[in-house]
């Protein structure tokens, strides 16, 4: 067996995350700011904001879609139209809590609406296997009324 004579610049981040994030909380506790990996934190850090970002904009696609669905998927409706609501209920409920959580983000979702809007009318039509062009172009509703638990498209 051939063994490295090499000096390993593997570190405990590389090694064991789990155990790297709770010593990394409690060096920053009892004030070892020193001893703190601050690359992998700051990495950390960035990778956490980045995620926060794409989980609110794969639920507002979630929910847009299902309203396209509830509008658009006429031989579909009856049959499914519960369990659309459902599911419109519940992304609603996960943007408002994701939303609680990190207010700062309400800017973001209406930067993306338009994206996402587009992004779910291609999925609706993937789903229904109906034309693009029966997702009406434009958002069937602004924002608020997208995000409103009361408000369903006519």
């Amino acid at each position: 067996m051939v063994t490295s004579t090499e000096p390993t610049t593997q570190t405990l981040y590389d090694q064991d995350y789990y155990l790297w994030l709770r010593t990394t909380i409690n060096q920053l506790r009892t004030g070892q700011f020193s001893a703190v990996d601050l690359d992998n934190l700051l990495e950390e850090l960035e990778t956490l904001g980045r995620s926060q970002k794409r989980i609110i904009k794969n639920l507002l696609i979630n929910l847009l879609l299902h309203l396209l669905k509830l509008k658009c998927w006429d031989s579909e409706r009856e049959r499914n139209q519960g369990h659309w609501k459902g599911e419109i209920r519940t992304f609603r409920r996960e943007i408002k809590d994701e939303l609680k959580d990190s207010p700062s983000l309400k800017p973001y979702i209406l930067e993306i609406f338009d994206e996402c809007y587009q992004e779910a009318r291609k999925e609706a039509s993937d789903h229904s296997q109906l034309a693009i062009d029966i997702f009406p172009l434009i958002p069937i509703g602004s924002l608020e009324q997208i995000l409103d638990e009361n408000w369903f498209p006519e």
